[in-house]
């Protein structure tokens, strides 16, 4: 139905933005609060481009990309001499910039409910069936998915790895930590920025609006709701939050829940991502992808489970 094709376009369309994430925090160890910020430096790279000199997806992806390079390689120098809180916070820094210059971009040019986007074109080919849409963004998700795990398992993987445990030992060992930190936010930021690309042009639309810190809580619920440190886990983490606002919707129907209620949803909504990351926190560090290890492992081993020592 489209309700559900709609929703699997979204899951695809966030995969992308939650693996980047989950490659510089789950795997590299960086922690980023700037999300949201690239995802529309992404987006309004492309309708700028659009709007100014109508440039074809060809030209808009790849300038989005390479904006998204230039942030990371700005705001991931940072990474070089700061930690944990203070480093999140120069990265909060870049959301607040670029939804500014967003902002005055569309006063400026008096677009004053944002920027509108025709859909792309491949040729002859107009993207806009919501079909085409949905095998589009299941190539880009497979070629993600695949660069990343690929990516992971390389030296660099390795490298981010061994920083995130422990970044003496692996200065000591010979890692250079300074540049695979920032290898890790600008590769990020390239998949993300590239996402916001694809983000305006599913969209059609592009306003400072739709890049609240909402999102960056929402793919931050992602990569720690599906189990930080595995890609597997970003795609589980993306389909429970995508869907989580649905679900309650579903049960607020079921349960008849009075009307007075209601106006308080957005809240509840908001509230429900902080709720569940806690409680994957307390109960489920691993995430998903620790229930998914356990549930394939108990029907592999069956009915032979091992047994531990001295029982």
């Amino acid at each position: 139905s489209p309700f559900f094709l709609d929703l699997a376009t979204q899951v695809f369309l966030a995969l992308i933005g939650a693996v980047a994430l989950m490659l510089l925090t789950g795997y590299a160890g960086q922690i980023s609060l700037g999300h949201a910020g690239l995802i529309a430096a992404g987006a309004f790279t492309t309708a700028i481009l659009f709007k100014e000199i109508e440039a074809p997806i060809f030209v808009t992806l790849p300038a989005s990309g390479l904006v998204g390079a230039l942030l990371g390689i700005i705001f991931g120098l940072p990474s070089v001499r700061l930690k944990g809180l203070y480093l999140a916070l120069s990265t909060l820094a870049l959301h607040f910039i670029v939804v500014y210059l967003g902002a005055e971009y569309e006063s400026t040019r008096g677009y004053a409910t944002g920027v509108l986007i025709d859909p792309p074109s491949l040729g002859p080919l107009i993207i806009e069936d919501p079909r085409l849409w949905y095998f589009l963004l299941l190539i880009m998700d497979i070629l993600v998915v695949i660069f990343a795990i690929n990516l992971v398992r390389s030296r660099t993987g390795r490298a981010w790895m061994a920083i995130r445990d422990r970044d003496v030992a692996a200065e000591a060992l010979g890692i250079k930590v300074s540049a695979y930190n920032l290898s890790a936010f600008v590769l990020s930021s390239v998949l993300t920025s590239v996402a916001g690309c694809l983000f305006a042009y599913f969209r059609g639309f592009v306003s400072v609006e739709a890049f609240s810190l909402l999102m960056t809580i929402e793919y931050i619920a992602m990569i720690i709701i599906g189990g930080l440190g595995s890609i597997l886990g970003a795609v589980f983490g993306t389909i429970f939050v995508v869907q989580l606002p649905y679900v309650i919707d579903i049960l607020v129907d079921t349960l008849q829940v009075p009307a007075r209620l209601t106006t308080y949803m957005f809240a509840i909504k908001y509230a429900s991502f902080g709720l569940v990351m806690i409680i994957f926190l307390i109960l489920e560090p691993a995430g998903l992808v620790g229930i998914w290890r356990r549930v394939r492992d108990y029907f592999i081993l069956w009915p032979f489970r091992y047994k531990p020592l001295g029982r």
